[in-house]
């Protein structure tokens, strides 16, 4: 079919909307996607098998709850960070702490406390202990107390907590408060990378791209104070082999922190600490809040579907 005749049909299912009705920005949205749907098949030659293939596709992503998986593994949600680092650079926001994706994997409600948390609920044999502490501070370096850090991570089976039952809620989920100082600190282990579900869409769709589906170790973050903008970020973890291969494109310059290790002795000396541990230290730097500027909190659904 030529264009105009892909218009055409267009212009037909589209005539009988009523203009009275719905919304004109899902109108606009919809009819736009719909037309380059239409370009692109008919430019590719995309057969009806291959049409029903991928609603058999999209309906089993939905049922397994993989579209925020999918919309990592495609980029999307890391086109979207560039859009908006884009945004802030022209409003003149630019510098701080790099934001990156916040992935699938979100639960709020996590324990609060001020200055330090301790994110498990149960031990996690057989794990290298990491202390991480640092400090939020504005832009001119100024430290913000009273800012709350969100910190979440997996287990070392790649597993997050309320979406994997097994463990207890919120276990590697803390919000800690910062102190008079802006200063934060939190114990917990070094997690592992993870996988996509085996078999599952992500895993499919990947495949058929000759792409893999696994992750870097990393460790979640939000960092919110009152009159600045909220930052989604996340580290990874110094010496994965998979930091600059990551399926959902989130490492990103300045979020690969230098991990120090102290032996047993070392971490009795200096610390007064009975184990061996690794130690990251990691400031926050956040922007004030700007008029005029996109917000930086995304409204999306968290937790499990």
């Amino acid at each position: 079919m030529e264009r105009s005749q892909i218009d055409a049909v267009i212009e037909r299912i589209t005539s009988t909307e009523d203009p009275s009705k719905g919304s004109a920005r899902v109108k606009e949205i919809v009819n736009r996607l719909t037309r380059d749907l239409f370009y692109a098949i008919e430019d590719l030659d995309i057969q009806p098998e291959e049409i029903w293939h991928a609603v058999d596709w999209m309906t089993n992503t939905g049922r397994s709850n993989e579209w925020g998986l999918v919309a990592a593994g495609i980029g999307l949600e890391h086109f979207l960070d560039l859009r908006m680092d884009e945004a802030e650079a022209k409003a003149g926001i630019t510098g701080g702490t790099p934001r990156t994706i916040e992935g699938p994997l979100y639960v709020p409600g996590a324990p609060e406390s001020v200055g330090y948390a301790e994110l498990e609920t149960e031990p996690e044999i057989g794990a290298e202990r990491l202390y991480m502490q640092g400090q939020v501070k504005d832009q001119d370096g100024t430290p913000i107390p009273n800012a709350k850090v969100e910190v979440w991570h997996c287990n070392l089976k790649g597993m997050y907590s309320i979406f994997d039952t097994s463990q207890p809620p919120y276990n590697l989920r803390r919000s800690i408060i910062t102190d008079s100082e802006g200063k934060y600190k939190f114990k917990s282990f070094l997690p592992v990378g993870y996988s996509c579900p085996p078999g599952g869409s992500t895993d499919q769709m990947l495949q058929a791209l000759g792409r893999h589906g696994s992750r870097p170790a990393h460790i979640h973050f939000f960092v919110t104070a009152p009159g600045h903008r909220k930052l989604t970020t996340q580290i990874n973890i110094e010496g994965d082999p998979l930091i600059w291969d990551d399926f959902a494109f989130a490492t990103r310059e300045d979020l690969v922190p230098h991990i120090t290790r102290y032996s047993e002795s070392e971490a009795k000396e200096k610390f007064g600490i009975d184990e061996p541990f690794a130690s990251i230290n990691f400031d926050f730097e956040v922007h004030k809040e700007k008029e005029g500027v996109f917000d930086a909190e995304i409204e999306r659904t968290h937790g499990p579907r």
